[in-house]
């Protein structure tokens, strides 16, 4: 149930556009006047270049001439009051060629748009990168850690077959998980090995500190924030009703493994960073408890790859 759940939500354009296509083609088989109707076909595929753009648009449109040309031959009469070929013909191809080019316009205009708006995000995701550049190059032991977080995280979300917005929401949440540590003591961050109580709750407080900072920017980033807010949270946290057991997005579930992979095999001031397979057995081991056994399963596919393309 959960997996046709997770599919509806991922295909839901493609759902309610099939949706209303289905609807339509039983209005028209089931009315008298098919001609009167055929009209209602604007709306699947109108519909269909509106948010999945020209090639949907055109096979829908494609798939409604076909059925108008099934009714037609199947009963000639519900076309036309006197039953003329040519006359019933002519009506299709003129109905047929408003069809396509009406659904093609529209998904050209859906696809400038999503131009644009693809431009204005790889120009965002760019500044991004600038900015977790920037904020770790002071300190060398944590030099590139965000970026190389958001290249893992960026990896496990394609081989977990998710969306493009989905990855790039991971994306962003991945290259600014650390922001908050802007509003913490650099001393403090540094000395991570010994911390007291207080300490350790100020430090594991950047989540929180990064949530609220980027919340002020709007909605630009209002998909990462939560990714941000909940990438240290357990896979399975200590509540024992499970019901109320806070829910942790998937993307916060990728970054904490990325994050925690990352962490494992960089040097910093108080350790040595371990080789990589130890880390990888390291995930492997807290998966089920610590981490999304799915999202392991998915980052070692990842790291196989890496380490066979060397």
């Amino acid at each position: 149930m959960e997996k046709f759940k997770a599919f509806i939500i991922r295909h839901f354009e493609k759902v309610v556009v099939l949706s209303v296509l289905i609807v339509v083609l039983l209005i028209n088989f089931l009315v008298t006047e098919k001609m009167a109707m055929l009209n209602i076909y604007f709306l699947p595929v109108l519909l269909a270049g509106y948010i999945l753009g020209r090639r949907m648009a055109l096979l829908t449109g494609i798939l409604c001439i076909f059925w108008a040309i099934f009714l037609a031959l199947l009963d000639p009469k519900s076309f036309a009051i006197q039953p003329r070929p040519l006359f019933i013909t002519l009506n299709i191809v003129i109905w047929s060629a408003f069809l396509i080019l009406g659904g093609i316009l529209v998904g050209t205009l859906f696809e400038l748009k999503e131009r644009h708006i693809q431009d204005l995000r790889s120009a965002y995701m760019g500044v991004l990168e600038i900015l977790a550049k920037y904020l770790e190059s002071a300190d060398r032991y944590t030099k590139g850690h965000s970026l190389r977080v958001a290249d893992t995280a960026t990896d496990i979300g394609m081989t977990m077959g998710l969306t493009k917005a989905e990855v790039e929401n991971i994306r962003a949440a991945a290259l600014l998980h650390d922001i908050g540590k802007v509003e913490i003591s650099s001393d403090l961050i540094r000395k991570a090995a010994d911390l007291s109580q207080d300490e350790r709750e100020t430090v594991d407080s950047h989540v929180e500190k990064g949530g609220r900072l980027l919340s002020s920017v709007g909605a630009v980033l209002r998909d990462a924030v939560p990714i941000i807010v909940a990438h240290h949270r357990y896979f399975v946290e200590a509540v024992p009703d499970v019901e109320h057991r806070p829910e942790i997005p998937l993307g916060a579930r990728i970054v904490a493994v990325a994050d925690s992979f990352d962490a494992m095999i960089t040097d910093r001031p108080y350790r040595k960073g371990v080789p990589p397979w130890k880390a990888a057995e390291e995930l492997e081991k807290a998966a089920g408890t610590q981490f999304d056994p799915e999202v392991v399963k998915a980052f070692k596919q990842v790291i196989t790859g890496k380490f066979a393309e060397m």
